[in-house]
């Protein structure tokens, strides 16, 4: 009995001194990144062309290597011609939760990091004056994203990756159903900031 409990005691003592030395670094972050997106499936006909977008997440670390994020995004894209006539633009933004795992890479100043997120986006179309044509509503889709996040030091990180975007939504247009199944890779980067 008395070594059950003096193992107890070791592996309470142990997970403590391990969580201490985690603390170094701060809980709550924030990052803004910038991507380039390439789609992988054409929407509704409308071959889209190399978009741009951004993200705005806001993350708390509840454990020593995971972290709970959340956050807004914006990614555009063109089409010459599509469903909805020629030159005309799709927009997704909307909201962004999810779980992240980080982990240093020996003592060095580097981490990897994956996440896997929930998306509650809207796809809007846009005519080439910029007014809104269609808006699909908002619906659920999920987001992949794997990368490095190196240390600048004085709470600053850098963090490079790749992201998976998955949005299926409908939208309707002069009268006429369209099923948008929004798919898209991008090569980001990230600036964040830990407090």
């Amino acid at each position: 009995m008395k070594t059950k409990v003096m193992l107890c005691l070791a592996c309470g003592l142990l997970m403590t001194i391990a969580t201490i030395a985690q603390e170094n670094e701060k809980r709550f972050g924030i990052e803004i990144n910038g991507d380039v997106s390439i789609v992988t499936s054409d929407l509704s006909g409308a071959s889209l062309s190399t978009g741009l977008g951004f993200e705005t997440i806001l993350s708390y670390r509840f454990m020593p290597f995971t972290s709970v994020y959340g956050g807004w995004g914006w990614n555009h894209f063109n089409a010459t011609e599509s469903f909805a006539g020629s030159d005309i633009d799709f927009e997704q933004t909307g909201y962004i939760l999810g779980l992240q795992f980080k982990k240093q890479i020996g003592n060095s100043p580097v981490s990897y990091f994956l996440r896997a997120g929930m998306l509650y986006s809207h796809i809007e179309i846009e005519n080439n004056q910029g007014e809104i044509i269609s808006d699909s509503g908002h619906g659920v889709g999920y987001q992949v994203v794997g990368g490095i996040e190196v240390s600048l030091g004085k709470n600053w990180s850098l963090a490079p990756g790749i992201k998976y975007n998955a949005l299926s939504a409908e939208t309707r247009f002069e009268g006429e159903n369209f099923q948008l199944d929004h798919r898209y890779i991008s090569a980001r980067i990230g600036i964040i900031r830990r407090f």
